[in-house]
């Protein structure tokens, strides 16, 4: 394992399964680089601290988001036919940063969080007993991707027959991101690209002649004092966000906590003791535990704006920085036995899969609902999880996230 080189990393064996690259790395060198100009941050104090200093490590990394092929003569033309890519809340620093996220707080008010659960728990029961009338599932299709693409949703106006394109668009989204696509990929993605802007932009639009209550009337109309109200390109840009951190992730953190709990009995006994007691707090620990473990955001870039040094270090001004918070979520500085799925882990929430600071997910609220609504109402109704025989979980490679694309069980009706 300790002969495991530095730039292996971006081999998609490794990308899919990264674990034993962070257990050879992260003891021997918290900050590894891959190239001249390219370099990864592992440990938790390293991945906190730079989040922490926007002036040298910035998000403003549109140009990496907008995917590998973004120069290209036949995407660009595709993508000239939607709105342009702003910065708004990922790829920006303050001063810009923090006017998008006044406005966009407004909208994800605790008001409105509530108001989206009262619909989520009917959403999650209704998927459960669709499983259950057959006995078995592949969680992800029939419950990880409906359930928070059917959130997100209902808060840009679409009704059930528009579901599937949610799905699609955060796909393109994450398969641009990931830069691991062809361009025969690339040219489709672009063209989802555009397609998600015009539907969002006709909503938009129906918005501002009547307002509703949902997520997307709440950032039309958000207005916070001495602060313009949202632009259109701004407004598709922070829903284009939103889409892919509400949908995309927590899909990855609802299965892989599953698949976790599947493996550790002795931990999937506690959990469902936990959902029969109606003790919400050892549930809210569960789910904290999953993102930890789990890390479907497993990096996230930085653009570095001025010479500095990090772990000893030295990195230079114009380099891209990763920061690798699924290997910073299992170091043993931070975390004992980092491996081992423990959710009484009395640390738990300290992770960083919503990253941390001024640029700590936006949505966090929501998906931490969404994944305890979903572990409550699952235990307390199914039992006897298993891996459907003959089925070997596996990851695709992504440069940034990670997350089942399938996995088949059986269960039972509980009693």
């Amino acid at each position: 394992m300790n002969d495991i080189a530095a730039g292996s990393f971006f081999e998609p064996q490794v990308i899919a399964d990264p674990f034993d690259y962070y257990r050879a790395w992260l003891p021997k060198s918290p900050v590894v680089q891959l190239s001249e100009a390219m370099f990864l941050v592992l440990s938790y104090d390293l991945c906190a601290q730079a989040t922490g200093d926007v002036e040298t490590f910035s998000n403003n990394f549109q140009g990496t988001l907008s995917g590998a092929m973004a120069e290209d003569g036949d995407v660009a033309a595709i993508l000239a036919e939607g709105w342009p890519q702003v910065d708004t809340l990922l790829t920006a620093d303050p001063p810009v940063h923090t006017r998008f996220r006044k406005l966009v707080n407004l909208a994800f008010s605790m008001k409105r969080v509530a108001a989206i659960e009262e619909d989520m728990r009917g959403v999650v029961i209704e998927l459960i007993e669709k499983m259950a009338a057959k006995g078995e599932a592949d969680f992800v299709r029939d419950f990880g991707i409906p359930l928070p693409v059917a959130m997100i949703a209902s808060q840009i106006g679409m009704t059930g027959d528009d579901l599937d394109k949610v799905k699609r668009w955060s796909d393109a989204f994450v398969d641009r991101l990931g830069r691991m696509i062809p361009k025969e990929r690339e040219l489709e993605c672009a063209r989802e690209v555009v397609e998600f802007q015009h539907f969002v932009k006709a909503k938009i639009d129906e918005r501002r002649a009547e307002r509703t209550e949902d997520l997307l009337s709440d950032l039309v109309y958000a207005e916070v004092d001495g602060e313009r109200p949202l632009e259109d390109a701004e407004i598709l840009s922070i829903m284009q966000q939103l889409m892919v951190a509400g949908n995309e992730t927590t899909t990855s953190a609802l299965a892989g906590g599953l698949l976790q709990l599947i493996e550790n009995p002795d931990q999937m006994a506690k959990a469902v003791a936990a959902a029969d007691e109606g003790n919400e707090r050892a549930i809210i620990n569960l789910v904290e535990e999953v993102l930890r473990t789990e890390s479907p955001t497993a990096g996230m870039w930085r653009m570095v704006l001025k010479e500095t040094e990090l772990g000893g270090v030295k990195i230079p001004k114009g380099a891209m920085v990763q920061l690798r918070y699924a290997a910073a979520n299992r170091d043993p500085a931070k975390y004992p036995d980092p491996d081992r799925f423990d959710i009484e882990r009395a640390n738990a929430r300290s992770h960083l899969a919503f990253g941390k600071g001024i640029h700590m997910c936006v949505g966090n609220m929501l998906s931490r609902k969404e994944m305890a609504v979903a572990y409550t109402e699952l235990l307390t109704r199914l039992a006897d999880f298993r891996v459907a025989d003959g089925h070997v979980p596996s990851w695709p490679p992504n440069m940034l996230l990670r997350g089942l694309t399938t996995l088949p069980i059986t269960f039972r009706r509980r009693a």
